[in-house]
């Protein structure tokens, strides 16, 4: 199964790669919210190259599903990242997931400009690269360098900004990708010791969250509950659980 995550991310990857810069632009609800011919033609390969291994699984992609009513299911995000890609930003991924019901058994996020390829098997650890990672040793919200995402259309009372002018006074840096799963990624590498979301969806985080759980990291709901491959799937990843207990606190206080 795992093999067959990596060739699908390889091959969609190639085909992002190919298309950077030559790609027809269209909007999904509105000017925010974009599809490109790469996204279509990303998932196509995908969806091709998992059915055809497993056709009896289930494939949900951001661009459409397929396959049968089958308790594994395939979380696909052909290009997570759309927004940077029109615009020539090199932060963009494929992401690839493989549940049995809830459970996660394997999962891979590709950014092929990069050339960084993590992948996850549960049990076995994360790798980057085919190098074993591991999540950082920061304790505390004040020593970290977080990132956020906000959702397509972000108003002024959205969970999610609610929480980036909390978390601006009391982290040590903020970023924002625009990329959910590499968000995920480096957490379960290092780079960034949390992240969180409101208004992502299961193919959005399902492979960077068992990367982040394999890597040493914890991952659950912002507000403490388990995670849910549910629409949406809102997500908090840290990278050990002390400051995941921090985190979540930051979340869940009271407005003032």
């Amino acid at each position: 199964m795992i093999n067959v995550c990596e060739k699908a991310a390889r091959t969609a990857g190639n085909i992002l790669r190919e298309m950077l810069g030559k790609i027809t632009v269209r909007h999904k609800k509105n000017s925010f919210d974009l599809l490109t011919e790469a996204d279509l033609a990303a998932q196509k390969a995908i969806e091709e190259i998992v059915l055809g291994a497993f056709p009896d699984h289930r494939f949900i992609g951001e661009e459409g599903c397929a396959g049968g009513d089958s308790e594994y299911r395939w979380f696909v995000d052909p290009l997570d990242g759309t927004t940077n890609f029109v615009h020539g930003v090199p932060i963009f991924a494929t992401s690839i997931a493989l549940a049995k019901g809830d459970e996660l058994l394997c999962g891979v996020i590709y950014n092929p400009v990069m050339e960084e390829f993590y992948s996850a098997e549960r049990g076995k650890g994360a790798f980057l690269n085919g190098e074993r990672i591991r999540t950082s040793n920061v304790p505390t919200l004040s020593e970290s360098l977080v990132a956020v995402g906000f959702p397509t259309e972000t108003k002024s009372d959205s969970p999610d900004l609610v929480a980036f002018l909390r978390a601006v006074p009391v982290s040590q840096a903020i970023r924002r990708t625009g990329s959910v799963a590499l968000n995920l990624a480096f957490v379960a590498m290092g780079r960034f010791d949390a992240m969180w979301g409101f208004a992502p969806h299961p193919w959005d985080v399902a492979a960077g969250a068992l990367l982040v759980l394999e890597a040493g990291g914890a991952v659950s709901r912002p507000d403490g509950t388990p995670l849910r491959f549910d629409d949406p799937s809102p997500i908090c990843a840290t990278a050990n659980s002390t400051l995941h207990v921090e985190v979540l606190r930051l979340h869940t206080k009271p407005d003032a």
